[in-house]
């Protein structure tokens, strides 16, 4: 992923607070000699430095991961489509104005570790559902053991996180602010997270 120096992530509690927002990503296992890798969109939850999963035992992704337990967790998003007139403030030709996309990409690169054991499967299970519903009133996971077979648990070791937060970085204030107000006129979808990063980048 290319990543311009303006565009780089701010730190961790940046990334961090982005990839817990997003909580769905493309799992990437390149495997060993594979003409491809194996992708797979997932939900997952970040835990200090690792993300849990869980996934279908029938899943190509495990023979991948067999192969090599190197993997690489993609997550993107809260990305809006920034229309060429956009660009232009004051006596600026709209029609020379270069279009572009703002997005947040976060890529993790992580070492798999495969649970397959019960308990480590419903400690993953718990923790799920402790996030994506808390206070629902759900029964604990252990009630569908007999079902645990069918999936198996993932822990990604994160080793190393690149981070990209394309919102005009390389543009001056005064285009920034044009375009934020653009995208709260509009409020379309994404319209709202891309502004929310483009204003919190800017210090305005």
């Amino acid at each position: 992923m290319l990543i311009h120096p303006w565009d780089a992530s701010e730190g961790e509690a940046e990334w961090r607070g982005f990839v817990e927002a997003q909580a769905f990503g493309q799992l990437i296992a390149g495997g060993r000699d594979r003409e491809l890798p194996v992708v797979v969109p997932t939900q997952y939850v970040l835990a200090a430095d690792e993300v849990l999963l869980h996934l279908a035992r029938p899943n190509p992704v495990w023979h991948a991961i067999d192969e090599n337990p190197t993997v690489l967790l993609s997550v993107a998003g809260d990305w809006a489509f920034v229309p060429a007139a956009w660009k232009a403030i004051g006596d600026e030709d709209p029609a020379l104005g270069i279009p572009t996309t703002y997005y947040a990409a976060v890529q993790l690169r992580c070492d798999a570790t495969v649970v397959d054991d019960v308990a480590g499967k419903l400690a993953i299970l718990r923790r799920q559902l402790d996030v994506f519903e808390p206070g629902s009133g759900h029964a604990d996971p252990a009630v569908h053991e007999r079902k645990l077979p069918g999936i198996r648990g993932l822990r990604l070791a994160i080793r190393e996180v690149n981070g990209k937060f394309k919102y005009g970085g390389n543009a001056d204030e005064a285009h920034r602010l044009a375009v934020a107000e653009r995208l709260a006129a509009r409020n379309g979808p994404g319209d709202e997270a891309a502004r929310g990063h483009l204003e919190r980048r800017s210090g305005f």
